[in-house]
């Protein structure tokens, strides 16, 4: 079998880091875990997110991952430093794009959506403190978007009620910027470009993440040499699913 790129996420989110991953790697296998058994992360402990993500993390061993993604923010500011401690393979995080945020900014304020775990985590913290020296962060939790993003709701008329009261106060506080900081947000971009004014650039992490991902397999050698075309598979912990044009398959854990 070949070797595959594990993703795992608490349901829909990392799909939206995918594209960008297919594009860069089209020769790579990957499977994709949604884990609807255990969702949603958001609110679960940190015990709870370490028990869950490493029974994950060897499910996607089993299944012959060389590389896995956790495809959550709120996941990867709580525990991904002890899945690296405890397991002899690469991990990919993913974190809210603070860096290129500050560094795009022009007023000097940036906007920061994401989960209550992702905003309360130290390592979020820690890596608004190292970048944003000088720039001021309006951080908002993003409540009821992620089960939003799941019920494939992005566009009804209540979701843009809803988004237009979470980001109008940032915009009222002058950010030209704002960071999506849970990979289900990217999903609702197109709604949120319509509440939100021109002036505001919508930053995600999925390129910066595809780039990581082939930055480090090169460096450990574990790209594909199979040059045709890479397959994705993709699994629910919980009842069979179809999600946009999406079928995933039950993987009892």
């Amino acid at each position: 079998m070949k070797q595959r790129i594990g993703f795992f996420d608490s349901g829909v989110g990392g799909l939206s880091l995918l594209p960008a991953v297919q594009n860069s790697l089209p020769h790579e296998d990957i499977i994709y875990i949604a884990d609807h058994g255990f969702f949603p992360y958001g609110e679960k402990s940190k015990e709870a997110m370490l028990n869950r993500a490493k029974l994950l993390t060897e499910a996607l061993i089993e299944q012959q991952c060389k590389l896995i993604v956790v495809a959550c923010n709120t996941v990867t500011t709580q525990v991904i430093d002890i899945l690296r401690e405890q397991y002899n393979l690469p991990f990919i995080g993913i974190e809210p794009a603070i860096k290129p945020a500050a560094l795009k900014t022009k007023t000097g304020v940036v906007g920061v959506l994401a989960t209550k775990g992702t905003l309360k985590s130290e390592r979020y913290h820690q890596s608004s403190l190292h970048h944003t020296t000088g720039i001021r962060i309006v951080e908002q939790i993003g409540e009821g978007l992620v089960n939003i993003v799941e019920e494939n709701a992005v566009e009804d008329e209540a979701t843009l009620a809803l988004l237009s009261k979470l980001v109008m106060p940032m915009v009222s506080e002058n950010i030209d910027t704002l960071v999506l900081g849970c990979t289900h947000y990217p999903f609702l971009t197109p709604s949120l470009k319509k509440v939100l004014p021109e002036s505001v650039e919508i930053l995600d992490n999925s390129n910066a993440v595809a780039q990581q991902i082939e930055k480090v397999l090169k460096k450990e050698e574990l790209l594909s040499l199979d040059k045709s075309a890479g397959e994705t598979q993709y699994f629910t912990t919980g009842d069979t699913l179809s999600w946009k044009n999406i079928t995933f398959t039950p993987l009892p854990l």
